[in-house]
């Protein structure tokens, strides 16, 4: 018989916890007992010190049909013994295993959230197989929830049909609010990196192509021949063997000397960084529900993002933003110049920017959205 209060929170590796590692003291409060499940990894003692049981069990990230025969064998194993009334996935291969898996296992709630599609920017045979593993998912789950609206219609429009509905206004994390905020002395310490009389733009994330980097880049060296008061920040690692920026683009990021290549910065001093700047800038061409366009409106940043999924739903155009098409660096370096001539506007966008994030994405609102549906879904 299966423990109503048991949860099973999976995700296919370990550092993912941090998306459902802030929810854990409200569910232990409320009488759930809460299991992590991913691969091995580091991360998972952090929740043990947080009284949460961990199971290992190795997934891949990619397809490998032989090791993904041998998770799900593992999965089913784990789901018999344990007897959860929830098995909770996110993340494209846990989300397969663990929903076949606790179908399997008889699990009475099985959900999966999907934090992005990957599919839509794929081609061929591809884009079938990963259709395919996510109409599968789908199939296995009781209940979907999708991190946002653009995400909820791609999947009801080309892969179920099923009904399923985003929580609050969408993301799964939520923003710590008070810990991005310009508080004194953030802003201080930001002062290192300021420079006075240089408009700032900011990028954080992983250096490739799909994020847009190749466009912004020659946006901004566009911009550069009109405005040479500016700078472009560049947060986050480079990653050639995936996804590589062009020749061009990376010739430009090491001659340019307005342009700074950082490399992946966390926590506090990623806060400095934001404090530092002007504008963030995010060009990508997919994403799920971008948690670095959030941070950096909680920081009082206007941002310039893409027209996709995730981003629209974070920024209103003209309000707190400016949403371009993708893969146009003309346009780009449209809205790059907005930010920097029109005054009035930028203005605008800079004084709502903290104030939209905390009316619809404060960290303990989405915590309470989900809590509410745990307890509506028991």
């Amino acid at each position: 018989m299966q423990d109503k209060k048991k949860i099973i929170r999976a995700a296919t590796v370990s550092m993912s916890i941090i998306f459902f590692k802030p929810i854990v003291k409200d569910l232990q409060a409320k009488g759930y007992e809460v299991i992590s499940l991913t691969s091995p990894g580091p991360e998972l003692t952090e929740l043990a010190k947080m009284g949460v049981k961990y199971i290992e069990v190795p997934m891949e990230r990619h397809i490998s049909l032989w090791n993904d025969f041998k998770s799900l064998l593992q999965l089913i194993k784990v789901f018999r013994k344990e007897k959860p009334f929830i098995v909770h996935s996110m993340t494209p291969k846990a989300g397969m295993l663990c929903m076949v898996a606790a179908w399997i296992a008889r699990v009475p709630r099985r959900i999966h959230t999907f934090t992005g599609l990957v599919w839509p920017t794929t081609v061929g045979l591809k884009r079938r197989v990963l259709m395919g593993t996510d109409w599968l998912t789908c199939a296995c789950a009781t209940h979907v929830i999708p991190e946002g609206k653009g995400v909820m219609d791609d999947l009801q429009t080309y892969i179920t049909k099923k009904p399923m509905k985003v929580l609050g206004y969408g993301n799964v994390r939520g923003v710590d609010m008070e810990k991005f905020s310009r508080r004194s002395e953030v802003v201080e310490a930001a002062l290192k990196i300021k420079k006075e009389g240089v408009f700032t733009f900011v990028f954080v994330g992983r250096i490739v192509g799909d994020k847009g980097i190749n466009e912004l880049v020659e946006a901004f060296i566009h911009l550069l021949k009109d405005s040479p008061n500016v700078r472009l920040i560049l947060v986050g690692p480079y990653e050639d063997n995936l996804d590589p920026v062009s020749i061009l683009t990376k010739e430009r990021i090491n001659n340019t000397p307005q342009i700074e290549a950082v490399g992946p910065i966390f926590d506090d001093t990623l806060l400095l960084y934001y404090a530092a700047s002007d504008c963030f800038v995010f060009p990508s061409y997919r994403e799920g529900f971008p948690n670095t366009v959030m941070e950096a409106g909680a920081m009082g940043l206007p941002s310039i993002v893409t027209d996709i999924n995730g981003s629209r739903e974070i920024i209103e155009n003209g309000k707190n933003g400016i949403i371009i098409p993708s893969k146009n660096s003309d346009a780009l370096y449209e809205a790059m110049k907005s930010m920097l001539d029109d005054n009035l506007a930028y203005a605008r966008m800079s004084a709502n920017a903290r104030l939209m994030i905390e009316s619809r994405f404060e960290q303990g609102f989405v915590r309470s959205c989900l809590l509410d549906f745990y307890d509506e879904i028991i």
